[in-house]
């Protein structure tokens, strides 16, 4: 199997979050930034990689996923803060 990534979208430092997972990160964070889906990130218009993080095989990228997806939100502003503390765009350094 693949290995799979876990990240998070953003519109803003601090503004609303998206917690996905997929096995080409640059692919679906351009669809995103395209807001070529509907739902959640394009209705908010998350656009921004705030955090990624890679994982060798994408069943436990998924389990990941859903942890954190159920994460209070303090938790998920610490894990990016960890990561990213100025909440830069990383989508340029992964394309």
């Amino acid at each position: 199997m693949k290995g799979g990534w876990v990240y998070i979208v953003t519109n803003w430092a601090f503004g609303s979050l998206y917690t996905g997972v997929m096995n080409n990160l640059v692919r679906r964070v351009g669809e995103h930034r395209e807001g070529v889906c509907d739902g959640f990130t394009k209705r908010y218009r998350l656009t921004k990689l705030v955090y990624a993080e890679r994982h060798e095989d994408i069943v436990s990228a998924i389990a990941r996923e859903k942890a954190i997806k159920h994460w209070r939100r303090a938790w998920k502003i610490d894990l990016i803060m960890d990561q990213n503390p100025n909440w830069d765009d990383l989508y340029d350094g992964f394309s």
